[in-house]
């Protein structure tokens, strides 16, 4: 990459840049593009993204990204509260709400146990798991819908050795899921019809 010809310019490149699959060469292409638009899109642009940083919450009871202290779904009187999918990220929550099948809460770990990856259970929101199952008296189905990996059904492990004492139901997706495959690139019908077709979870 040449020299740029405005240190404004290369901070931006490098900014843009650091998001992850974009390189410089895409990131100055995007950085030439906004510096076409008018500066109130701009402005906007740079501001949701700050926002990001400075506004966004985590539900205190589910962890899904939220504007207040509970989001949308945990707050909807009309979703079984009884039912609770345990998930690893937002972006499951988002592809499992596509499906349209599923009316039940979530719970959303913010990762999976990866020893390699320096990642532990204390790491992740289980505890939290836990005491919502403990507060509910056990009176609750845990559905594991995470990836079919080896660090996902060692998570799966560890959750169900973590709840098994208090009593809950625990399933996990019926595998219209191959193994390893990600809950982020499963079409809707085969993800809905997992949900939909949940098996008794055995570890």
């Amino acid at each position: 990459m040449p020299d740029y010809p405005s240190k404004i310019l290369q901070d931006a490149v490098e900014a843009i840049s650091s998001l992850p699959g974009v390189g410089k060469r895409s990131a100055l292409r995007l950085a030439l593009h906004l510096l076409r638009q008018p500066k109130e899109n701009v402005h906007h642009f740079a501001g949701a993204v700050s926002a990001l940083a400075d506004d966004i919450r985590y539900c205190s009871e589910c962890s899904m990204v939220s504007d207040g202290e509970k989001c949308s779904i945990c707050a909807d009187s009309s979703r079984d509260h009884s039912l609770i999918c345990v998930v690893e990220s937002v972006r499951d929550v988002m592809s499992i709400e596509a499906t349209g099948q599923y009316r039940g809460v979530y719970h959303v770990l913010g990762g999976i146990v990866s020893p390699i990856d320096g990642i532990g259970p204390s790491d992740l929101t289980i505890d939290r798991l836990v005491a919502r199952i403990k507060a509910a008296g056990g009176q609750v189905e845990v559905i594991l819908a995470l990836s079919g990996d080896v660090e996902g059904e060692t998570t799966s492990f560890y959750i169900y050795r973590q709840i098994e004492p208090y009593g809950p139901r625990v399933t996990t997706l019926a595998r219209g899921l191959g193994f390893g495959d990600d809950l982020e690139y499963a079409d809707s019908v085969t993800l809905g019809r997992s949900i939909a077709n949940r098996q008794v979870f055995k570890p």
